[in-house]
């Protein structure tokens, strides 16, 4: 019923009914830059309709409804037989079904597929962001199977299906199945080689019962998990089935879920294993060098989910700033709001952009290429995740009180922003994990300084950062103190070089004026007056 007492006005429409990947221009030039000429028009066609779904009324809805009716704990049926289920509510197996079968589980030997299903990712986390982790995983369990040739002949198949099915029942009777994995423990966290989780061999060749517990396991419906374990040969990675091949339920034993700020659609949770079958992966000892592909993968995606977060703050913003009026005259054209809205824009671009040169590293699966992942990964884990809620946070002020309320969607982005900086190692631990790469890895240092190196001469900004970073490297001394400090050196001038090769002028004299040349403020909105700053806006508007 309208108001008796007022007409209401100057309120911006809702961002729905549109392309959520057609309207992104810096995620639609990435796609177009790194896929192949015969796989564009596929690419984009699928892209598209993911897009079109992300942006639909409906997907937005399942995305609030998964929010707002978190999973529950069911640890016994009615007589009181333990069985360590959770019940989601239906719009989170809606989001997770779309998903998988629009192959954001499947890139692995798909043409193109590393960067196809990042673009994916990247453009389905802004419909609701939470489900995103068992996909997450499951795509990332793939590298470390295939340290072990008949797992994988097994398990790949299923964990790169485009087919959902979410009931519990063995993996051989599925169509597809999710995976989901468990590293950290209560005494340790990070630190996993002071996990005390037991395997005890049985007479089998590969089968091991593990005893111990999981501090941290999230989406714990999957149908396997990655789990460290201490074997007689030392940490050790293993696979733990939830069901097993006679249909009896693995010991798997949920103590309870997290009660988390963000990511409430999603399970994360405590397990303890007590006589639990376990599938040895790879070599007694080498858990960590096995399971470290699944980690280097999913960190990928902790970049990618963020970027997400941060074009969807920005493009609600934006929108709503497009319709609101104020002190006569559309928000958008006031000059301070448009350079605070053109920072945001600037950080956005510049996330996505890195990641899908990442997802494009993934594909060429090179040598030099390989290389360059093993430090440009925690390098970007490390800073785009740390930025992401500073944006989201600036763009939730854009709205003013209408951003402060839980029906605009800004709430849940901002409980939503610090994750993917916490998980699969927080930023001291990826600053230390480039860090080691500098000292061990010459080539992981030599593939960047290359990478960076191809857009020297372009911008004499970029170049001085370049300078400055081999001058920081090059001296060792309270380098761990300093790790912070070279790691987002080493992020700015990556993305630096990246957007003066590939972004328009306007998107690369700010970011290397700003970023790069001192010459911007503590908080956004400082960028200097005289850029380009409607055309950037204009570029990261989203158009209904």
């Amino acid at each position: 019923m309208a108001a008796s007492t007022h007409t209401v006005t100057n309120q911006a429409p809702p961002l729905v009914g549109y392309d959520v990947f057609a309207a992104d221009l810096a995620l639609t030039e990435a796609v177009g830059r790194h896929v192949a000429p015969e796989l564009r028009d596929t690419a984009f066609d699928e892209l598209s309709g993911l897009g079109r779904t992300a942006g639909s009324v409906q997907a937005q809805e399942w995305g609030r409804q998964a929010d707002e009716h978190p999973p529950r704990l069911r640890a016994y049926d009615r007589y009181g037989n333990r069985i360590d289920e959770v019940e989601f509510h239906p719009a989170w197996h809606r989001l997770l079904g779309h998903a998988v079968s629009a192959g954001l589980v499947s890139a692995w030997g798909r043409p193109g597929g590393h960067v196809r299903r990042a673009a994916g990712f990247l453009v389905w986390t802004q419909a609701e962001a939470g489900h995103g982790c068992p996909l997450s995983m499951t795509h990332a369990a793939v590298p470390a199977l295939r340290t072990d040739p008949a797992l994988a002949a097994e398990w790949e198949p299923r964990l790169t299906s485009t087919v959902y099915e979410e009931e519990l029942r063995p993996a051989a009777l599925k169509g597809g199945v999710l995976f989901g994995m468990g590293m950290t423990e209560k005494q340790g966290g990070s630190d996993v080689r002071s996990n005390t989780t037991r395997a005890e061999p049985l007479a089998d060749d590969g089968a091991y019962l593990l005893t111990g517990h999981k501090w941290f396991c999230s989406a714990p419906m999957s149908d396997g998990f990655l789990v460290l374990a201490q074997a007689a040969g030392g940490l050790t990675c293993f696979l733990v089935p939830r069901v097993l091949e006679d249909g009896t339920r693995n010991v798997f034993r949920i103590q309870r879920l997290k009660d988390k700020l963000g990511n409430r659609s999603n399970a994360s949770s405590e397990v303890e294993f007590e006589g639990t079958w376990a599938r040895r992966v790879g070599d007694e000892g080498r858990g960590v060098r096995t399971i470290i592909g699944m980690v280097a993968a999913t960190r990928l995606d902790c970049v990618l989910g963020s970027a997400a977060l941060m074009r969807q703050a920005v493009a609600q913003a934006i929108h709503h700033c497009a319709y609101r009026s104020a002190f006569g005259g559309l928000l958008i054209d006031k000059p301070l709001m448009r350079n605070v809205l053109a920072d945001l824009a600037l950080e956005s671009e510049a996330a996505t952009t890195l990641g899908l040169r990442l997802a494009a590293a993934y594909d060429a699966d090179t040598e030099a290429e390989r290389a360059f992942l093993r430090l440009a990964v925690p390098v970007a884990k490390y800073w785009v995740t740390k930025r992401c809620t500073p944006v989201v946070a600036e763009a939730l002020e854009c709205l003013g009180g209408n951003g402060y309320v839980e029906e605009s969607g800004m709430p849940r982005l901002l409980r939503e922003s610090p994750l993917n900086s916490i998980w699969e190692g927080s930023g001291n631990v990826q600053a230390l994990d480039a860090l080691r790469a500098l000292q061990r890895e010459p080539q992981a240092l030599n593939a960047f300084l290359q990478e960076v190196g191809t857009a020297r001469g372009a911008d004499h900004r970029l170049d001085a950062a370049i300078k400055d970073l081999l001058t920081e490297l090059a001296d060792l001394g309270g380098i761990e103190a300093r790790a912070r400090r070279v790691v987002e050196r080493m992020a700015l001038v990556l993305q630096g070089s990246l957007l003066v090769r590939w972004a328009p002028s306007e998107v690369s004299d700010a970011f290397c004026a700003s970023r790069l040349g001192g010459d911007q403020g503590a908080a956004f909105g400082t960028l200097p007056h005289t850029l380009g700053l409607a055309a950037i806006v204009e570029r990261s508007r989203a158009v209904v």
